[in-house]
């Protein structure tokens, strides 16, 4: 078709994605996935590659929780209770075939992705009724009352005991592949590669739905709902669709967070902590960004994992005094002190201050 047929929209998007494949965001975003399979051929250590698998998890979770709060303006503390459904869909699936095979996994996730789905849609129908705050307490309630479901039915969720289970074939943890490369193959390598996978195809559908007209819609409810409806857009349709969305993506990544430890109990999957997590990550990283995630992820997981150990190394080079062996046990304090520096020095969140920047100085390069 000639250049002359195409709109000035049409245009600019046929620029915009010829570019798109030479952009840095795109080359730093190729280089993130290469450094990220390298990670365990590099640095061959299970800590380092638990906390490298949590990040990935969490990216993915805490990108599908940005769809509701940061692109919708929905305030939902129910997001942690998808994540859980989708771990316990696993284990529950996994537990009761004392031999699972692969499409079990498949049965399981198929599982998560419709429970999730039903359970979602009646919490938006019921509790969009009402706004802000309230709607926010209504979803604090039913993640609670599932919390505490978790502990109360414990014929099919083991209580607090939790569900401990078996992964089947080279997922095991018990497979032995041999040397590969200097690399010893096991069930654990190839279960962080498939996290790696999926989250990487999980990711890009979540960055895929937000820069489609879907989202662009959303995002337009979230600044002027009155200006939305005004143009015809059923606000609350797509309000639905957006928590839908989020909601099944969430339960798909609690989904690989069972995959990766074997176990769930409603502590670990379904508790309040991990709620909060989920909003300290999307705080941190920059609502309405998605690649925030990824730094919020990454900045709460390597905080929790490795600051008790620094602390401790910092305070054993320092004189044996007894109040500093106290504040270096008192870790949270300081995690707490790193996130409010944060939220100083970033106050949209690291990624939506870096987008700040960056728009500023375009805007100058122009002026000049």
């Amino acid at each position: 078709m000639p250049a002359a047929e195409f709109t000035p929209v049409q245009l600019q998007r046929l620029r915009e994605h010829a570019g798109r494949y030479s952009r840095p965001s795109f080359l730093i975003q190729i280089a993130l996935v290469v450094c990220l399979a390298a990670i365990p051929l590099v640095v061959p250590s299970f800590r380092t590659m638990d906390v490298v698998a949590k990040i990935m998890i969490f990216a993915v979770a805490v990108a599908s929780f940005d769809i509701i709060l940061g692109y919708t303006g929905i305030i939902s503390f129910a997001h942690g209770m998808f994540f859980g459904l989708g771990a316990y869909s696993i284990a529950l699936v996994c537990y009761h075939h004392p031999a699972p095979q692969y499409y079990h996994l498949l049965l399981a996730a198929g599982l998560a992705m419709v429970l999730s789905t039903v359970v979602a849609v009646l919490v938006a129908v019921f509790s969009l009724r009402v706004k802000a705050i309230f709607f926010a307490m209504m979803t604090l309630a039913v993640a609670e009352f599932v919390h505490i479901l978790g502990y109360q039915w414990s014929d099919l969720t083991m209580g607090e005991d939790g569900v401990s289970f078996k992964l089947p074939g080279i997922l095991a943890s018990t497979w032995d592949g041999g040397q590969f490369l200097g690399t010893q193959l096991n069930g654990r390598l190839v279960v962080y590669y498939l996290i790696l996978v999926i989250s990487v195809v999980l990711f890009l559908g979540v960055v895929r739905f937000v820069r489609s007209p879907v989202g662009r819609v959303l995002k337009s409810v979230r600044d002027n709902e009155r200006r939305s409806m005004a143009l015809g857009y059923k606000v609350i349709h797509y309000r639905i669709l957006s928590i839908v969305f989020g909601s099944v993506i969430s339960s798909l990544a609690g989904a690989l967070f069972a995959l990766w430890l074997s176990y769930v109990n409603p502590d670990t999957v379904l508790g309040t902590p991990l709620m909060l997590n989920m909003l300290l990550m999307v705080i941190i990283g920059g609502l309405g960004t998605v690649y925030g995630g990824i730094v919020g992820a990454a900045f709460i997981t390597i905080t929790e994992t490795w600051l008790p150990d620094l602390l401790k190394a910092g305070v054993g080079l320092l004189p044996p005094v007894e109040l500093l062996q106290r504040l270096a046990d008192r870790w949270v304090l300081f995690f707490g002190l790193a996130y409010v520096l944060v939220v100083l020095f970033f106050p949209k969140g690291v990624m939506g201050t870096i987008r700040d920047m960056v728009a500023r100085r375009a805007a100058a390069r122009e002026k000049a």
